[in-house]
């Protein structure tokens, strides 16, 4: 196998290469003055098996090479071209609030598709839909960030107390407080704006002999979180853990959560808050997707 890594993430790339006994692809990439992408792929590609590493957490800065790529090594002879991405895009746009709005997580999903074999990902945005597959039409794997989360809980943290800051969390921030064998609570959020967020506070008594350890899918500009931590230092509470399974960290929002929580993120979106490693899970997702194609 080849391993592509286009927008640069080399830990995680080399932690696959590893995992999957596979050769790090030669690719040389640049810009012309005028902007356009030129791309090359130097390594021969002939009846091999692909797979491009691209996070894709400002897509549309990465997606026209990315899709450029895809071509590319397809039309270089490649007899199977993935995606592992560990952070997918446009997932939240998933229904048309105002008339005329894009619900851009379905042409998205149209461009991958069309482009690739086959697709692995950590805990997309599913609110409104079940899973990819009503989306996507390449076969695909979701790895779960819960399992991982929990061991690491469970290796640092000695109560902790889980908190989910809005109902939407509630799915998996109790499947994280299961795996992990502590209680959680879910609290109440209203959002007024992108940076105008209002959070219910937790059950005091519940919290007061443990550490809060704040569960979210995505932390984007960070006001929900802060919120909340900042309710919880209010009431008295020990300094509170927060993790991501996505650190966006939308302006100063990592060092403003960081003046009041120790921050973990996974390793889905390059970041020095990276302490939950997702490679082994990702790897075996790879392999299971080509075992499905050789059966086919």
């Amino acid at each position: 196998m080849l391993i592509f890594n286009p927008d640069s993430d080399p830990a995680l790339a080399a932690q696959l290469n590893r995992l999957l006994d596979a050769q790090a692809g030669a690719l040389e990439q640049r810009r012309f003055p005028d902007g356009e992408s030129y791309l090359r792929v130097h390594s021969d590609c002939q009846n091999q098996d692909c797979l491009i590493l691209c996070n894709l957490f400002h897509p549309d800065e990465r997606l026209l090479r990315l899709l450029f790529l895809a071509d590319t090594l397809r039309d270089c002879g490649a007899r199977s071209v993935g995606l592992v991405t560990p952070y997918l895009a446009y997932m939240r746009q998933d229904k048309r609030f105002k008339p005329g709005e894009c619900v851009t997580s379905r042409p998205f999903a149209k461009l991958l598709s069309g482009a690739f074999d086959y697709l692995v990902t950590v805990d997309p945005h599913l609110h409104r839909y079940h899973s990819l597959d009503e989306i996507y039409s390449i076969p695909s794997r979701v790895v779960q960030a819960a399992p991982l989360i929990a061991e690491w809980i469970q290796a640092r943290i000695p109560q902790p107390l889980l908190i989910g800051p809005d109902s939407e969390s509630e799915q998996w921030v109790s499947h994280v407080a299961e795996l992990a064998g502590a209680p959680f609570q879910v609290l109440q959020k209203e959002r007024r704006g992108d940076y105008d967020v209002s959070v219910s506070l937790p059950d005091l008594d519940d919290a007061a002999q443990r550490t809060p350890v704040l569960v979210d899918d995505i932390i984007s500009s960070g006001r929900t979180m802060l919120e909340t931590l900042n309710h919880l230092r209010a009431a008295g509470l020990p300094r509170a853990v927060a993790i991501g399974v996505h650190g966006i960290f939308a302006g100063d929002a990592y060092n403003q959560l960081t003046e009041v929580a120790d921050v973990a993120t996974t390793a889905c979106i390059p970041h020095l808050s990276n302490q939950i490693d997702i490679a082994a899970p990702l790897a075996d997702a790879v392999r299971e997707l080509l075992a499905e194609r050789e059966q086919h």
